[in-house]
């Protein structure tokens, strides 16, 4: 008897490349699924190519996985960065870009070396029909991006945008809400975008999907990706009041200067996004952003700046990050004035400010005993935790995974609220 070869799925990146990993892993039929990397006969690299070091990282662990034996293959944004590089240096066994995730199996089936690369058009056909090891499930409703900031390479890896069809997004949500999923991460590689390529900007805007979704049997929550603010128009801001947003919302600003803003061909404005982040927070909602630290252009005035305007706003999250070079972007024909020191100074005061923010968010959360409203998602020997409807996470005595649990009696602590059931 023949025995099953062990595949073991190894993601770098974004939510988009998670969900990608969830289409590879339904497609197999002919293999096994592994969660033990050391138990694989196969290991398929989801790979992320948004700086020179994601590249780099992925290169680093297929280097690793030579040297002890596994059969490598390649897959995600890195397809077309280094596909062929690590090809040619016998690295992987196989590469295949985006456009032919779908046909894993028949990929891995196949005896011979495969290089399939070619631009990306596709919109996903298959349905996940189980989520692994999550409590809550991650929906892609739509792929790529029409912008083009000067320190992004992601639109030329991922195509133009498109969007999949509501159709197939409420059979995937339905599918997942009938094995007990009730909490929903809507993402896409520029998700506010939706409804593009589809037709009716009205019947098929990202508002209407979202109330659409609401509506299906099961569904308790709905969390949304990252959005950019010229894509919350007034028809999205209804949705503001509904129980079934989650009251957190990410919105893209990467700066706070309005001449860095203008290097990194940015489409908004630091007086028109403060008006939108306060008329939102005015509505009780924790907010989060993107931040570039060190971009070329940023002087040491031109960051003060940046820093006294983050200041203003009414920020609870942030995802700040040095600037890295990524090849064959605009920005990387500038040179990058800030010293690696420098930038990690700047980098550790945003982180503070917006801690301090956080802090004071969730003090003033508990002092209104607003309740708290949690998904069980992790476990360790010591504890279990959650987010909350404000992406703030409960660290829990007890608990069970996968169930929601109600709180206004916990303990606020630096990164994280405590509480016991």
């Amino acid at each position: 008897m023949v025995s099953v070869q062990k595949v073991f799925f190894k993601t770098f990146g974004c939510r988009t490349n998670v969900f990608d990993t969830e289409i590879m892993r339904s497609c197999l039929r002919d293999f096994s699924v592994t969660q033990q990397e050391e138990q694989a006969d196969i290991v398929v690299v989801n790979s992320c190519t948004v700086t020179n070091g994601a590249d780099s990282s992925v290169r680093s662990y297929i280097r690793r996985l030579n040297a002890i034996g596994k059969k490598v293959y390649l897959s995600g944004c890195g397809v077309h960065t280094q596909g062929e590089r690590l090809y040619n240096d016998g690295l992987v066994f196989g590469v295949f870009s985006h456009a032919f995730r779908e046909k894993i199996n028949d990929i891995l089936m196949q005896e011979q070396r495969i290089f399939e690369c070619k631009e990306n058009e596709l919109v996903d056909s298959k349905i996940v029909p189980e989520v692994i090891g999550k409590s809550r499930a991650f929906i892609k409703i739509q792929e790529g991006c029409d912008f083009s900031c000067s320190y992004c390479i992601i639109p030329s890896v991922r195509g133009r945008a498109r969007s999949q069809s509501k159709e197939k997004i409420y059979e995937q949500i339905a599918l997942l809400c009938d094995i007990g999923f009730t909490e929903f991460v809507l993402t896409g590689t520029n998700m506010g975008s939706y409804g593009k390529g589809l037709g009716d900007i009205f019947s098929d805007s990202l508002a209407t999907l979202i109330k659409n979704i609401s509506k299906i049997q099961g569904v308790r929550r709905i969390r949304l990706g990252s959005l950019e603010p010229s894509q919350i128009d007034a028809e999205f801001k209804e949705l503001l009041g509904e129980p079934f947003m989650a009251k957190h919302l990410h919105i893209a600003l990467q700066h706070t200067d309005d001449e860095m803003l203008k290097i990194m061909n940015r489409k908004n404005y630091f007086m028109q996004d403060l008006e939108l982040f306060e008329e939102i927070a005015d509505k009780g909602y924790a907010l989060g952003t993107d931040y570039i630290i060190a971009h070329p252009g940023e002087s040491q005035e031109r960051f003060e700046k940046g820093f006294k305007r983050l200041e203003q706003l009414p920020l609870t999250h942030i995802h700040p990050f040095i600037y890295s070079k990524r090849d064959n972007t605009v920005s990387a024909k500038f040179m990058q004035e800030t010293k690696g020191d420098e930038a990690k100074q700047r980098l550790k005061r945003v982180n503070d400010l917006i801690a301090q923010k956080n802090y004071a968010f969730r003090k003033n959360i508990q002092n209104q005993k607003i309740p708290l409203q949690i998904l069980i998602e992790n476990s360790s020997q010591q504890c279990l935790s959650g987010l909350d409807q404000y992406y703030n996470r409960m660290v829990l005595e007890n608990g069970v995974m996968g169930f929601w649990v109600e709180l206004t009696n916990y303990q606020v602590e630096d990164k994280n609220n405590y509480g016991k059931i």
